[in-house]
C-alpha cells in the first residue's frame, strides 16, 4: 500500500482472489486526483460490485514507479483499465501513463485476447463526453455521459473479457448499451484544413452516441475518499448538475443538459455522511442553489459547527442568507466571476451581469467580513476591443473605491486578486465557432497562430499598464501559450494521438510533436467555423437540436438575451424534445 494513503479515509482494500481486478487512471497528481469528485465516484462504486476489486493509479512524481496506490501492483496485472478525463491538459499524460504501465498506448496495436498486459481500456469523465476525439486513439472503449446509469451493466459486459475477442465484445456493448462509444469503430475523413467531411460508423453501430445522465438523486454525491493530501481539503457535496443560465462559453452549460437541482433533503442526506471532524464543507453548485437549499444548509453548517467553501459566487445571486452564511463560516477569501471586461462583453456571453451587480456584490462581501476578493475575467472573448479593456479597468477602480474603505473602517484593508485568463473555445458551447485569440474572421484566415498569441499579450499589458496605479491589488495571468495548447486540444481530433503520445513522454515539446505529425495548431485553435461545419464531437449526441449552437452564436453577435433555461416549459435547445425556435 502507498505511504499516501495510510491517512486516507474511505480507501478499499480487497482481496483478489476470485475478484475482477479494475485499474482506474487519474492523470494528475494525487492530491488533485483525490479532490475530484468524479473520481472517487466511480472508484467507490466499482468496489462497491461484488467480484470487482478497484485500484487507484495517479500520475507518478520525479522518480516515482507507476504502482496502485492500494496494493502497489504494476499497470499489466490489470485486464480493466479505466481512465477518468477532467481537463485538456491532462491528456498527454494520460497517453504517458499508458505507455509507462508497459501497455500498447494505442488500441489498435492491443491484440485480440483481453488479459492482464494487454487491457481493455475504457475511458470517461467530462473531458471525454465534451470532445473524445483527441484520446480517441488510446481507447477501446468511452463512455458518454454520467457514470451511475451504465456503469453496472458494462461492468456486466465486461465480466465476459476472457473469453470474447476484443472487437466482438466491444461491437456488443456498443450495440447494446446507451453512451457506450467505440472508436475503433468509426471512419473520420478530413478536408485539407482539416475539417470534418464524413464519419462512418460500422454496420450495426449507432451513427451518433447519445449520452447518458443520471435521474434526479435521493442523496446527493458527495465525498467518499478523504486525505490530508487533497488539494481542496474538504468534504463535497454536490448540488446539483448543470447550469440553467446558458453562457455561451460554458461548456458544462450544455453537455449536462437538462440542468437538474438536487431537493434540501438530497443535500441533507450527502452531509449526513459527514466524517465528524470534517467540518469544512465544499459546495458544489452554490451560484444555482435556491433560497430554501441554502436556508437549509445553513442551518445544518450552524448546527454542526461547520465552515462553508465553494469556489465562486454569482454576484447577482448573492442573498441575505449567503451572507449569513459566509460570515458564519469565518471565510475570508471569494470569487467573483464577471467573465466579461464590459457590460458590453456579458451580454454577448448571456452573462447578465450589470456593473452595478458586481460593484455592490463586492461591497456586501467586504461589509460581511470577507477580507480577500477574487475577481474573474476573459480576455480574447469574440469581438473584444481595447474599449472593453478600458470599462474593465475603470471598474476595478470604481470597486477598490468602493471596497477599501469599508476594510478601513474595520481595521483591515481589503486585498482584491484579479484573476485574467485567456477565453479557451469549447466544444458543445455557441462559441465552438470563435477563434482562439478574439481575433475576427478576417484575422483568423491567414492560417497563421501567431496574431492570436500577439492579441493576448497585447490585452494584458493593456491591463498591466491601466491598473499600475492600483493600491492592494494582486495580479494573476494566463499565460497565452499554455492557452493554446488547451484551445488545440479542445477542439483537436484523433490524428492529434501520437503528438499527445510524444508529448506525454517527453520525446517532443507542443509545438516539435505537432511539427512532427505535420498537424498546424492553427487548424484546431484559430481556423474560423461556419455553420455548415460538421465537427468531429458531434459523433456524440447530446441532444441539442442541428443549428441551435449556430443560432446562438449569431444571437451573441447581436447582443440578444437567451433566458435561462428552464425544463418544465423550455423547448429551444431541444435536449428536453419539441422543437421551439422562438426566442
Amino acid at each position: 500500500m502507498s505511504a499516501r494513503i495510510s491517512d486516507e479515509i474511505g480507501t478499499f482494500r480487497k482481496k483478489w482472489k476470485d475478484q475482477l481486478p479494475v485499474a482506474l487512471l487519474y492523470p494528475n497528481t494525487y492530491p488533485v486526483a483525490v479532490s475530484n469528485l468524479g473520481f472517487q465516484l466511480v472508484y467507490t462504486l466499482l468496489n462497491q460490485m461484488e467480484g470487482v476489486v478497484c485500484e487507484r493509479f495517479v500520475y507518478p512524481g520525479q522518480g516515482e514507479a507507476l504502482r496502485s496506490l492500494e496494493s502497489s501492483r504494476p499497470l499489466r496485472d490489470f485486464p480493466l483499465v479505466f481512465g477518468s478525463i477532467s481537463f485538456e491538459h491532462d491528456y498527454p499524460r494520460l497517453a504517458a501513463m499508458l505507455a509507462a504501465g508497459g501497455i500498447a498506448p494505442f488500441a489498435a496495436d492491443r491484440p485480440g485476447r483481453v488479459g492482464a498486459g494487454n487491457p481493455l481500456v475504457v475511458l470517461g469523465g467530462v473531458g471525454v463526453f465534451m470532445n473524445p476525439e483527441p484520446l480517441a486513439l488510446f481507447a477501446d472503449l468511452m463512455v458518454i455521459g454520467e457514470a451511475e446509469p451504465v456503469l453496472a451493466s458494462l461492468m456486466e459486459h465486461l465480466q465476459k473479457y476472457s473469453i470474447v475477442d476484443r472487437m466482438d465484445l466491444l461491437a456488443a456493448i456498443a450495440s447494446a448499451l446507451p453512451g457506450c462509444y467505440v472508436p475503433g469503430l468509426y471512419r473520420f475523413s478530413y478536408d485539407a484544413n482539416g475539417a470534418v467531411q464524413e464519419i462512418e460508423a460500422a454496420s450495426g453501430i449507432p451513427e451518433r452516441v447519445g449520452k447518458v445522465i443520471a435521474p434526479h438523486m435521493t442523496q446527493a454525491s458527495h465525498s467518499t475518499l478523504l486525505s490530508p493530501e487533497a488539494e481542496l481539503g474538504m468534504y463535497m457535496v454536490e448540488l446539483g448538475r448543470g447550469c440553467s443560465r446558458g453562457c455561451r462559453f460554458c461548456a458544462a452549460g450544455y453537455i449536462y443538459r437538462p440542468p437538474r437541482l438536487w431537493s434540501a433533503e438530497a443535500v441533507l442526506a450527502g452531509l449526513a455522511d459527514r466524517p465528524p471532524h470534517m467540518d469544512r464543507i465544499g459546495l458544489l453548485g452554490m451560484e444555482m442553489a435556491g433560497a430554501e437549499t441554502v436556508d437549509r444548509i445553513a442551518a445544518y453548517l450552524q448546527n454542526h459547527g461547520c465552515s462553508l467553501s465553494f469556489s465562486s459566487l454569482r454576484a447577482d445571486r448573492i442573498t441575505t442568507q449567503t451572507l449569513e452564511l459566509l460570515a458564519a463560516s469565518r471565510l475570508k477569501s471569494v470569487s467573483i466571476a464577471a467573465d466579461g471586461s464590459s457590460e458590453r462583453l456579458r451580454g454577448l456571453i448571456n452573462k447578465g451581469l450589470g456593473e452595478e451587480d458586481l460593484l455592490l456584490a463586492a461591497e456586501r462581501l467586504v461589509a460581511a467580513g470577507i477580507f480577500h476578493l477574487k475577481l474573474y475575467v476573459m480576455i480574447g472573448l469574440p469581438t473584444e476591443t481595447r474599449e472593453d479593456l478600458e470599462e474593465f479597468i475603470r471598474l476595478v477602480d470604481r470597486l477598490q473605491a468602493r471596497i477599501l474603505p469599508i476594510g478601513r473602517g474595520r481595521g483591515r484593508v481589503s486585498q482584491l486578486t484579479l484573476s485574467v485568463n485567456c477565453f479557451v473555445p469549447k466544444p458543445w458551447t455557441p462559441f465552438q465557432y470563435c477563434a482562439f485569440g478574439g481575433l475576427d474572421q478576417a484575422e483568423a484566415s491567414q492560417g497563421k497562430i501567431e496574431p492570436a498569441l500577439a492579441a493576448l499579450k497585447e490585452k494584458i499589458r493593456v491591463l498591466r499598464r491601466g491598473l499600475a496605479h492600483a493600491a492592494n491589488l494582486q495580479f494573476k495571468f494566463d499565460h497565452p501559450d499554455q492557452a493554446l495548447q488547451q484551445a488545440v486540444y479542445s477542439r483537436a481530433d484523433r490524428r492529434i494521438g501520437p503528438a499527445l503520445l510524444e508529448i506525454g513522454t517527453g520525446r517532443f515539446s507542443f509545438r516539435q510533436a505537432l511539427r512532427h505529425h505535420r498537424l498546424d495548431p492553427w487548424q484546431f485553435a484559430v481556423r474560423p467555423r461556419d455553420a455548415r461545419e460538421r465537427m468531429c464531437w458531434e459523433v456524440v449526441d447530446h441532444g441539442i437540436r442541428p443549428g441551435y449552437l449556430w443560432q446562438e452564436y449569431q444571437r451573441a453577435l447581436s447582443g440578444v438575451f437567451t433566458p435561462p433555461c428552464d425544463p418544465k416549459v423550455c423547448r429551444r435547445c431541444g435536449v428536453c424534445g419539441g422543437n421551439d425556435a422562438s426566442t
